[in-house]
C-alpha cells in the first residue's frame, strides 16, 4: 500500500541539514522528492566526503530523493522550472531571501507559476528585523539564543556548543515537514496554497523550553539586573565562566532533586536514573536505603544548610551506586519499576535489540557504496504503509528521467547538458 503522501510532489531546493531533513521526512512518507542542486552538488555532498560525490551527512539527510542538478544562475534553468513547478505540490527553500530572488525561486515567482503551491521557506533569523538577511548556522544560533550558555560547558575557557547532533537544524527540519503537511490539509479543504515561513531562530528558542519564559512578577527585576551586570562585565573584560556564574537562566541552579534525575557511575559503567514524581523518588530512596528530609512539608531549599544536606545526601547515593555493577543496578531498578537505562555509544546501537525491534535501523542499497544502515522512519503507519526507504541519490542520477517525465526531448536535454545547465 502506498504511503500517506503518495502522489505528493516536492521540489527540494534546500542545502546542508535542516531543509534536506524536511525533504527526507516527506520522502519517508511516500512523497516524490526531487532534490534540485547546483551541477557540482550542494555543499554537504562535497564536505568531508567519503565517496566522489557524497558525505555521511549528505547520505543521511537526502535518502529517498531523486537528483536534478540544475544551475539556477543560467537563463535556460527558467524554462525547466516553468515546466517543473506546475507539477509540484510543495517547494522547500532555505536560502537567504535575497538569494532566493536572485535565483528565481522566491515565493512570488514560484506562486505566479503555480498558485496552489505550498511554499516553505526556512531562513536563519526570520524575515523581519536587523538580522533578516544574515546567513546563519546551527552553531551560530546555539550561541546567540542562550543554548550554549545554558549548557555551561567550556574548553580552556571557550564556550562549547552542543555538537553531538545538530539540534536546531533537526528541529527546524521537523517543523518544515509538519507545517507543509498541515498546509496540504488546509489546501484539501480550501483549494488554496500558501507560503510558510520559519527559521532556525524560532526552532532554537522553542528548544529552550521553560528557560525561555519570563514571568513578569518574578523575573523582571532579576533579568534587568543581570543584563546590566553582563554589559558591565563584558566591558571590563570578564571571563566567560564569570559571566555564566551571574546568569540565573544559564548556570545550573543548585536545587533539590539532583539525586533523582542524573547520571550515576556504578562499579563498572555509567547509567541514567530518572525519578521525577514523588512516588518514584520515594521508591528510589527505599531501594537505596536512604531518607530525604527535602521531600517533607516545610522544606526550604534556599537555605545554606539545606543545600549542604542535599549535597551530602547526593554523595551517599553516589557511594551506594558505586558498590554494584551497572547490570545489577538495572535489574534492581527494573524490578522496582524505577526508570533507568545504560549509557551507550553510537556504535552499539545498530544491533541493539530495542532499536532493531522498532524498525529504527533501516538498510538501503546505495548506488556507489552498496549496503548502508541508517536510522529508519520516525513514525510507522499501519494503514498507509510507505515503501522501504531508498538511498540518497548520486549526483544527477535522475536528471534525464525527471526531464523526460516533464515532456522534454532527448535532444533538448542533451543541449542543457552541453551548456552546463544540468549535469
Amino acid at each position: 500500500m502506498p504511503g500517506p503522501l503518495d502522489g505528493v510532489k516536492v521540489a527540494d531546493f534546500t542545502e546542508v541539514i535542516a531543509g534536506p531533513l524536511a525533504g527526507r521526512l516527506l520522502a519517508d512518507l511516500g512523497a516524490d522528492v526531487i532534490k534540485i542542486e547546483p551541477p557540482w552538488g550542494e555543499p554537504w555532498r562535497l564536505t568531508q566526503r567519503f565517496t566522489p560525490t557524497e558525505s555521511r551527512t549528505f547520505m543521511t539527510y537526502n535518502r529517498g530523493k531523486r537528483s536534478l542538478p540544475l544551475d539556477l544562475t543560467k537563463e535556460g534553468a527558467a524554462e525547466i522550472l516553468n515546466c517543473l513547478i506546475p507539477e509540484m505540490d510543495i517547494v522547500l527553500v532555505n536560502f537567504r531571501p535575497d538569494v532566493a530572488v536572485k535565483l528565481g525561486v522566491d515565493y512570488e515567482t514560484i506562486s505566479a507559476i503555480n498558485s496552489q503551491i505550498i511554499y516553505c521557506e526556512l531562513t536563519a533569523y526570520g524575515r523581519a528585523g536587523p538580522d533578516a538577511d544574515r546567513p546563519g548556522y546551527d552553531m551560530i544560533l546555539q550561541g546567540m539564543t542562550g543554548m550554549v550558555s545554558s549548557e555551561t560547558k567550556t574548553l580552556d575557557g571557550v564556550p562549547s556548543w552542543v555538537w553531538s547532533s545538530p539540534l536546531i537544524d533537526t528541529s527546524a527540519g521537523i517543523c518544515m515537514a509538519w507545517t507543509v503537511c498541515a498546509a496540504l490539509y488546509a489546501r484539501e479543504r480550501t483549494g488554496v496554497g500558501q507560503k510558510i515561513e520559519t527559521s532556525l531562530l524560532a526552532s532554537a528558542l522553542s528548544l529552550m523550553g521553560a528557560r525561555f519564559l519570563h514571568v513578569e512578577a518574578l523575573d523582571k527585576e532579576i533579568r534587568e539586573q543581570t543584563v546590566k551586570e553582563l554589559e558591565t562585565m563584558r566591558a571590563d573584560g570578564a571571563t566567560y565562566d564569570d559571566m555564566v556564574a551571574v546568569s540565573p537562566g544559564s548556570r545550573r541552579r543548585e536545587h533539590h532533586g539532583n539525586l533523582y534525575y542524573r547520571i550515576y557511575y556504578t562499579k563498572d559503567a555509567p547509567i541514567g536514573v530518572g525519578c521525577l514524581s514523588d512516588p518514584l523518588r520515594r521508591r528510589l530512596l527505599d531501594t537505596l536505603g536512604l531518607t530525604d528530609d527535602g521531600l517533607e512539608p516545610g522544606w526550604d531549599p534556599s537555605k545554606p544548610e539545606s543545600r549542604e544536606y542535599s549535597q551530602a545526601l547526593e554523595k551517599k547515593a553516589e557511594e551506594l551506586m558505586a558498590e554494584k555493577p551497572s547490570e545489577e543496578w538495572l535489574q534492581i531498578f527494573e524490578e522496582q519499576a524505577i526508570p533507568a537505562g545504560p549509557v551507550r555509544f553510537i556504535e552499539e546501537l545498530f544491533e541493539d535489540p530495542q532499536v532493531v525491534a522498532n524498525g529504527l535501523v533501516t538498510e538501503v542499497e546505495h548506488s556507489q557504496e552498496g549496503k548502508v544502515k541508517m536510522v529508519g522512519p520516525m513514525a510507522h503507519f499501519l494503514g498507509t504503509v510507505p515503501e522501504n526507504p531508498q538511498a540518497s541519490p548520486a549526483l544527477g542520477q535522475h536528471a534525464s528521467e525527471i526531464l523526460e517525465g516533464l515532456g522534454f526531448t532527448q535532444q533538448r536535454i542533451k543541449g542543457w547538458y552541453d551548456d552546463g545547465i544540468i549535469s
